[in-house]
This record gives C-alpha cells, structure tokens and sequence, in this order.
C-alpha cells in the first residue's frame, strides 16, 4: 500500500508527496521542504501542520501493519490491484 501527504504549493497547486523521503521542514518564513536528493518544495502548510500530516501517516502505518499481524491472512487475487490511500493536508480555504 502506497500512503502519500497532500500538500499544497504556494501557487495553490496541490501534489502528493512521500513523506519518506523527507530529510527537513524549515520555516523561512514559508515551509520549505526538503528531500533527501535535495529537492526543495516550498509550500503553504505551516511546519507543524506539515509534522502532523507526517505523525499521521506514521501511525496509519504502524496501525495497519499491527492490523496485519493480528488478522489471519487472505488470499489476494493477482488481478485485484490495491488502491493507494492518500491523506489531505492542504487547506480548504484557498
């Protein structure tokens, strides 16, 4: 499963990031994002709006892999394909 953060870029244009990849969230004063390879993404979700969405995404993890070991496990079809599950972050209001 695929788990991807929302986020929206100053402009308003909103794109999927993997929050895996992120090495640092700076506040200059706009968040600033930056991966691992160095790529950087300024956006318009504040720093602890930007951590919440992470801590979000690292509990949905842990809570579905503990769900995982708890169940007994099912046969999955090679056809049916797994849907990616994609949290909202940006803002409502813009």
């Amino acid at each position: 499963m695929d788990v991807l953060i929302l986020v929206t870029r100053i402009n308003g244009a909103v794109f999927a990031l993997n929050p895996d990849l992120v090495e640092r969230a700076d506040c200059t004063p706009d968040t600033v994002i930056t991966l691992v390879d160095g790529t950087k993404y300024v956006i318009s979700e504040s720093v602890p709006e930007f951590i919440d969405s992470v801590r979000h995404y690292r509990a949905s993890l842990i809570a579905q892999a503990s769900r995982l070991e708890t169940e007994p496990a099912t046969a999955v079809s090679d056809n049916v394909e797994q849907d990616a599950v994609v949290l909202p972050l940006h803002r409502k209001d813009r």
